[in-house]
């Protein structure tokens, strides 16, 4: 590992062209922008649509991403899988092409018996070579990690090859039961896009993965909080959660609309489009709600 995993790592989305391509210069302007606005790196997860590339695609992706990066700030490599061998297979993509980690959710298609996660995510660490992120995204896809065995895996591997970002309901008890099981050595991300920052912070996170859509605000609120100023923290943080909320309301295609729909209006993006099926569009008058607010959480800002 050449980084520390910890900080503010927004998960990238990736941009489409109208003959829904990857739109590489779209790619390049949302990493040098996140780095532009404070990031301390990027990752790849569930709103980078991983699960709707092709296999070739995510290849790609991934190979460009690491050269996009060229060592600026912490890359982490999204590689949850179906299989044992398609995440490891993912991972050594990753690592050869520079990333600082990776993150893996469990297979969505079945229930996993407890021993056969473990196995899972200790193969990962095992044969990847990087730390790995443990990602439990129960609360809109898949089953739920038991604590016991992210405690098993800790103890195994230890906290730098071993990192967990817990995102099950109810996201705050559910971190500090975390937290105390392992006697607070677990490193721990939040995802929740923003709308449990503040909570997940006072809780003893390492860092967070929100989307890229509102990184200037989430940049300020983790700014604010380490120096102590918890009225900006506020400030800033409530436009920011009445965005999120209107993100929650849709689940994955909810947060994926509204992302393409603000990286697009910031002209990062040069279309919307996201791969198909989806389950939800955005309607005008979300639409316009989103402006008001997005207006309202650059003036705060500014101040």
């Amino acid at each position: 590992m050449s980084q520390s995993v910890s900080g503010i790592l927004p998960v990238a989305h990736t941009p489409f062209l109208d003959d829904d391509s990857i739109d590489v210069e779209g790619l390049r302007r949302q990493i040098d922008w996140a780095y532009s606005q404070g990031a301390d790196g990027f990752c790849t997860g569930m709103v980078t649509e991983l699960l709707r590339l092709t296999a070739i695609e995510r290849r790609d992706l991934t190979r460009l991403l690491g050269q996009v990066n060229a060592e600026r700030g912490i890359f982490v490599a999204g590689v949850g899988a179906e299989s044992t061998r398609q995440a490891v297979e993912y991972a050594v993509i990753a690592r050869e092409a520079g990333a600082d980690a990776v993150m893996a959710i469990p297979p969505i298609s079945s229930r996993l018996l407890e021993r056969e996660l473990f196995d899972y995510f200790d193969t990962l660490v095992v044969e990847s070579g990087l730390p790995v992120i443990v990602q439990d995204a129960s609360s809109y896809v898949g089953q739920a990690i038991p604590h016991s065995m992210c405690v098993e895996l800790l103890q195994k591997h230890g906290a730098d090859r071993v990192l967990f970002k817990p995102e099950a309901a109810p996201l705050g008890p559910n971190l500090s039961a975390l937290r105390d099981a392992t006697d607070g050595q677990a490193r721990i991300f939040e995802g929740s896009g923003g709308i449990s920052l503040i909570d997940s912070f006072r809780r003893g996170i390492a860092g967070t993965m929100p989307g890229m859509e509102f990184l200037p605000g989430i940049v300020s609120v983790w700014k604010a909080l380490n120096s102590g100023d918890d009225e900006r923290a506020y400030r800033i943080y409530f436009p920011v959660c009445a965005l999120v909320a209107l993100q929650l309301q849709a689940g994955l295609d909810g947060f994926l609309a509204v992302e393409k729909y603000v990286l697009h209006r910031r002209g990062l993006f040069a279309t919307t489009r996201r791969r198909r099926p989806v389950g939800w569009e955005l309607d005008d008058e979300t639409r316009l709600e989103v402006d008001r607010l997005l207006a309202i959480l650059d003036r705060e800002l500014e101040r």
